[in-house]
């Protein structure tokens, strides 16, 4: 809970005042600040500055992306698969025709 606070305190008056009030080292809030960035820190909601948020938005969008392509493909081998079973089964009748009628 103490991270998610010096966030929000660094974003309100500052890294330096805010390692300085909380007793804290600089480089320490500096990467609480990356962390809570990147989105390991959860600061709440309405914390994110514009620049934080359109990152996310873009990472989800990005995201959705890669989702979308993925059960693309997924569909396309689904299919593939499907193909594949059929012509097994066929090939499988045919050898076994023409096994009765050479036995």
């Amino acid at each position: 809970m103490m991270r998610s606070q010096a966030v929000k305190l660094a974003k309100e008056i500052g890294n330096k005042a805010a390692a300085e009030e909380l007793g804290i080292p600089k480089g320490t809030l500096g990467t609480w600040l990356n962390r809570a960035r990147a989105g390991e820190i959860d600061t709440g909601a309405g914390t994110r500055s514009p620049e934080e948020s359109l990152n996310l938005a873009q990472q989800l969008q990005a995201a959705n992306k890669k989702l979308k392509e993925q059960e693309k493909k997924i569909r396309e081998l689904e299919e593939l698969n499907e193909f594949l079973e059929e012509a097994s089964a066929f090939f499988a009748a045919n050898r076994q025709k023409s096994g009765r009628m050479n036995g």
